[in-house]
């Protein structure tokens, strides 16, 4: 099989969508940024972007904020959910850096205006920087409460006119049909469709950002965000993971 990182490896998708999985920022440390971590990702979406490949990413807030857990301790939904958003923010402005320190030109748009250290977020202008060869980091979420991560990067990525929506996880290899940490028989599945994933309720992401991918046929990967070269060989189209799409379910 041909690598991904072979010069002959053609892209198989032209412009991506990348979700981030706050958590993964936060490495060994437990809490916060390890600017490891984050440089170790800016190497490998730097490639993808030196393919060829258009590419938007959304970034999560898990490993600064949790808006879920804290209105569950008490907090009002909407203040927590805030404070998630402007998490997401801050990791956005690392991803920057790194990415910028790799030679990447990139831009954060975000779903709350702060003009002083990002652009709003605007579709067109979007667009238009990820086809003028800039990666632009999609931070905020929705801007709405009670809106996940996950929701806003299947918006986002069905308003961007994305070939495939790559979910990148902490510690999660792709989908499984049991909890694999309870029970070692679990089996990961090579392909799932979105509406079997949606009966079975396989937390793939949450319920209504699957439900908007299936109703626009979006493609979603689902793979391990820290495995050396995974980013790589899921936006080239190479086998990782798990497929979720329109198609025949099978298992690995």
């Amino acid at each position: 099989m041909t690598r991904a990182s072979e010069p002959n490896t053609r892209p198989r998708y032209y412009r991506v969508l990348l979700k981030v999985s706050g958590e993964a920022l936060m490495g060994e440390e437990g809490y916060g940024i390890d600017p490891s971590v984050v440089a170790r990702l800016a190497e490998e979406i730097a490639r993808v972007a030196a393919r060829g490949i258009q590419v938007a990413i959304v970034v999560g807030g898990g490993n600064i904020w949790r808006g879920l857990a804290a209105s569950a301790r008490g907090m009002d939904r909407a203040t927590a959910d805030y404070m998630g958003m402007l998490a997401t923010i801050i990791n956005a402005l690392a991803l920057q850096d790194a990415l910028e320190r790799q030679g990447v030109p990139t831009r954060v748009q975000t779903a709350i205006e702060m003009h002083q250290v990002a652009e709003p977020y605007i579709r067109r202008r979007a667009i238009r920087h990820m086809e003028k060869g800039r990666i632009v980091i999609l931070a905020g979420g929705t801007g709405n409460p009670y809106f996940t991560t996950d929701t806003a990067a299947a918006l986002r990525a069905v308003e961007l006119n994305c070939d495939v929506l790559l979910m990148g996880k902490y510690r999660v290899d792709g989908v499984y049909d049991d909890d694999p940490r309870r029970n070692p028989r679990a089996r990961r599945y090579r392909v799932i469709s979105h509406q079997e994933a949606l009966e079975r309720n396989l937390r793939v992401m949450d319920q209504s950002a699957l439900a908007l991918c299936r109703e626009n046929d979006l493609p979603v990967i689902v793979f391990d965000l820290l495995t050396p070269g995974n980013i790589e060989k899921a936006a080239l189209g190479h086998e990782v993971g798990t497929l979720v799409c329109s198609g025949v379910t099978s298992y690995a």
